[in-house]
């Protein structure tokens, strides 16, 4: 299972939100780049970015933060980025730059055609980001909850070629109350398509929980506030996990 720590930027800062509220965030460093490096050298073996300016702004918008945490892994893991990906250029000009996973969110719920060509165009690189508040999807930086079922949205998506999706209970993100286990393996049994956890992470239970479902289709678990503020060691739960797969 794939222990992937989250790099939120705001402003070019390092930041961690409560439940997607821009206004909401806690600065956790001035140097993303330099988190990016600490993680790696834990034993990192991904990396989450989430430009969250760009989710509420519908563009990009910390291109150059995201281009020195990219020279500073120097293509030894790869990286994942989210936030405000809306067209074809967009995910183009983020592959080129090297990340290695485009994650679409709103953009997937809206208009599933353009998340098809896109995994068509960019096959093995597509990641859906589904977020929910009690079962239905929200969009635009969680600010709109719609009326679409998470298993319903995610079961369109099977034949598209996506590479993996990313479940968020935004009601538990950024508060330390443990992950919707329940939610999420309900989605992992749902679909074929592996589901990476995301949202209320708090210390090693979590990870003990989730660990032995990888076999269920849940493929890894995005790590946010628990390891920033420390609830979480992360080099004690890689090597967790590490020795449970045998490594």
């Amino acid at each position: 299972m794939l222990l992937i720590p989250a790099i939120d930027l705001k402003d070019g800062r390092c930041v961690r939100l409560r439940q997607g509220e821009l206004h909401d965030a806690t600065v956790f460093s001035d140097d993303p780049a330099a988190m990016a490096k600490q993680w790696l050298d834990k034993g990192a073996e991904r990396l989450h970015l989430v430009d969250l300016n760009g989710a509420f702004a519908g563009k990009p918008k910390n291109a150059e933060a995201i281009q020195r945490i990219l020279e500073t892994v120097d293509d030894e893991i790869p990286v994942q980025i989210g936030g405000g990906i809306r067209d074809m250029d967009t995910i183009e000009t983020y592959l080129d730059m090297g990340l290695e996973y485009v994650i679409i969110g709103t953009a997937a719920v809206k208009d599933p055609r353009f998340l098809q060509d896109a995994c068509s165009a960019f096959q093995g690189h597509i990641i859906v980001g589904l977020d929910a508040k009690d079962g239905r999807i929200a969009t635009d930086g969680w600010s709109k909850v719609t009326k679409h079922e998470v298993i319903a949205t995610a079961q369109r998506f099977e034949d598209f070629g996506v590479e993996a999706i990313i479940y968020t209970d935004i009601g538990r993100d950024g508060m330390l109350s443990g992950v919707n286990v329940e939610a999420t393996l309900a989605l992992a049994r749902a679909v074929n398509i592996p589901i990476i956890a995301s949202g209320g992470v708090h210390n090693m239970n979590d990870i003990k929980t989730l660990a032995p479902l990888y076999s269920e289709g849940i493929e890894g678990v995005i790590l946010g506030r628990s390891i920033y503020e420390g609830t979480l060691d992360f080099e004690e739960a890689q090597r967790y996990i590490d020795e449970l797969e045998g490594i």
